[in-house]
């Protein structure tokens, strides 16, 4: 059997899983079917985001007629094959290397509990709460000088998906390896602090970092978390779906949803960590009315509305509606800036109604019309991943919108052409 998709045909295998039939994709993996079919096979450098890497080797399953066992994330299905994700010596292989790791991995870190940390869920699988190796532990510094960002290499395990995600979801290639063997390390720059290194703080690394030696500077443990609220970013037109984690009525942190249309469970530095202003000391909190001497005042909402709506009145019948004007805010949802322009047509009785959008998007949007019939974009994101020619006009996403930047430029990493204009 063959099946067309969007990257060519691809075939259709039958094989066989823990004794269960299943059909897929020639190109997938094996992993890639166990995930699908709900079979559970533990991992560690594996990330779906990222290329299948396949350097734990802690995916290990048996393949009957294979010389031995094969890592889950790296080998590709085929027809009438037979897998075991029970097999005793794969099963044997992944324990020892999971033991391995924790043979320098700090048992304090492995023991605590609430904290994202899939190093810890993986030993539980195979039943280990320590190490049976003994040997050197390092004894790196935490370094604390990013604003946003711990690093504690002592938890780190070199699985590589931290290097892997700058590459490959930012594009900004901050992270790289220093060292061999035992002082293997992650650093950034050239081997200088993440602050002082070309990271742009998306948090890709911290998203996918599985032990915790990367996270939130200001990280609160899930179990004191209230609520966690699915919500789209306004920082810019992208549309970055988040998960807002909410305690006692604030936000404590942010994480990018992971099945977020837009931003495939990225995000960038002000969507996932430019929330404290909501609780910063010089944030209005209430309306301020001015005083004859100059001097601002606290007010309620309702005199605040009041003393506009009054004034308004006064202007527009001393000089006619048109003298009113209103300017909304694209930060602002689609509903409010629509009541803003209904209240002043119908209301106040003027079209002198106005968008900051008009700023960046009046130009793009007449080129559209006159080019495409429509002032919208006629295409989505998905398209940037099997395009083989990007034409930049006028725009600066890395800057402006920069997850769509990101997959820009995962696209010409990928061998897509890019004209700027």
């Amino acid at each position: 059997m063959t099946k067309k998709e969007g990257g060519g045909v691809r075939k259709l295998v039958k094989l066989t899983i823990d004794g269960q039939e299943v059909i897929a994709s020639d190109r997938a993996t094996i992993l890639d079917v166990a995930r699908r079919e709900k079979i559970r096979i533990p991992t560690l450098c594996y990330d779906p985001k990222l290329q299948p890497f396949g350097a734990c080797r802690v995916c290990m399953v048996g393949v009957e007629g294979a010389r031995g066992p094969v890592a889950a994330c790296t080998t590709k299905v085929r027809e009438g094959m037979v897998v075991h994700t029970q097999d005793p010596v794969a099963t044997r292989v992944a324990k020892g290397v999971v033991e391995l790791v924790l043979s320098d991995y700090p048992k304090e870190a492995l023991a605590r509990e609430g904290e994202r940390n899939e190093l810890r869920e993986v030993a539980a699988h195979f039943g280990l709460t320590e190490s049976r190796f003994e040997g050197e532990r390092h004894a790196y510094t935490r370094d604390d000088r990013h604003p946003y960002i711990k690093v504690d290499m002592n938890e780190c395990i070199v699985c590589g998906r931290c290097v892997r995600a700058c590459d490959e979801i930012q594009g900004a290639f901050a992270l790289s390896y220093a060292g061999r063997g035992f002082d293997t390390r992650i650093v950034a720059g050239i081997d200088a602090a993440f602050s002082e290194s070309s990271c742009v703080s998306c948090g890709a690394c911290v998203s996918t970092c599985p032990t915790g030696a990367l996270d939130e500077a200001a990280f609160v443990a899930k179990e004191t978390i209230d609520a966690k609220v699915t919500t789209t970013c306004a920082y810019c037109g992208v549309g970055c779906s988040l998960e807002v984690n909410v305690r006692d009525d604030q936000v404590v942190s942010i994480d990018p949803a992971e099945e977020g249309p837009a931003n495939r469970g990225h995000t960038c530095v002000k969507g996932r960590f430019a929330h404290s202003y909501a609780r910063a000391k010089d944030r209005l909190t209430s309306p301020l009315l001015r005083r004859s001497d100059g001097t601002l005042r606290e007010a309620s909402w309702d005199e605040a509305l009041s003393f506009v709506a009054k004034k308004m009145n006064e202007i527009k019948a001393k000089h006619g509606p048109d003298a009113l004007a209103a300017i909304s805010s694209s930060r602002c949802t689609n509903e409010e800036n629509y009541l803003l322009q209904k209240m002043f047509r119908a209301a106040v009785g003027t079209n002198n109604i106005d968008n900051c959008s008009r700023v960046c998007h009046s130009p793009t949007s007449l080129g559209l019309i006159r080019s495409l019939g429509e002032s919208g974009g006629s295409n989505s994101f998905e398209d940037i991943d099997v395009t083989a020619c990007i034409l930049l006009a006028g725009a600066n996403p890395t800057e402006g919108h920069p997850v769509v930047g990101a997959r820009l430029k995962e696209a010409v990493l990928r061998g897509a052409k890019l004209v700027v204009i």
